[in-house]
């Protein structure tokens, strides 16, 4: 089995790239999926996270108000560091369980938003980013997603820098380009990954903590 951890600035194109990946027959472990369903309505994390942020934080149904929720983390990082105390141990040991149901010698994607900020790039046999420019993220957060310019900048000034998650980087896919060119990139990547899966195993990568 091949772990690969695939990251990216939020409107870098990373879902896109997990898509492509999945069409070339990858296992893909989507931690932004896992976490939608470990606050779904009756779970332990929904508790956690009403107790952290209060009522106000809950839609009318009673499920979590995600933008009303973000609203207020991305412009506090004391906030923030709180929802990720309760949301990340919870979407680790489900993706554990994920991974562990994969086939041996498969190439599973993790597709982990924030690695380079909770510095997981040691738990990956690969990192692959998904890069694009700051002014193609803040276009394509605005245009496409129907955000303010303001909190698009918010949620951007919240990640890693673009510097700090090439530098963890072995593969660097360029989102910067049209999709046909995309596809053949992630076409010749998934190819690395491959051969990769099937080479001798290497040693553990170093901690970039």
């Amino acid at each position: 089995m091949l772990k690969v951890g695939l990251t990216g600035g939020i409107g870098a194109g990373k879902s896109e790239v997990s898509r492509l990946l999945v069409e070339c027959g990858a296992v893909l472990i989507d931690a932004d999926r896992i976490a939608r369903e470990v606050v779904a309505p009756g779970t332990p994390g929904l508790a956690a996270v009403v107790e952290a942020f209060g009522t106000e934080v809950l839609a009318a149904d009673g499920s979590l108000d995600r933008p009303r929720l973000g609203s207020i983390v991305f412009a506090d990082p004391a906030k923030l560091a709180v929802l990720n105390s309760i949301v990340h141990p919870l979407v680790g040991a489900r993706s554990r369980e994920l991974e562990s149901a994969a086939a041996e010698d498969a190439v599973v994607v993790h597709d982990v938003p924030l690695l380079a900020e909770n510095a997981l790039a040691s738990l990956y046999d690969v990192v692959v980013v998904v890069d694009a420019s700051p002014e193609t993220q803040l276009d394509r957060l605005v245009r496409l997603r129907g955000m303010t310019e303001q909190d698009a900048r918010a949620r951007m000034a919240a990640q890693a820098t673009r510097e700090k998650r090439l530098e963890i980087a072995d593969i660097v896919i360029d989102n910067d380009v049209p999709l046909e060119e995309l596809r053949r990139r992630v076409r010749e990547v998934w190819a690395d990954l491959v051969r990769r899966a099937h080479a001798p195993q290497e040693p553990p990568r170093a901690s970039q903590e």
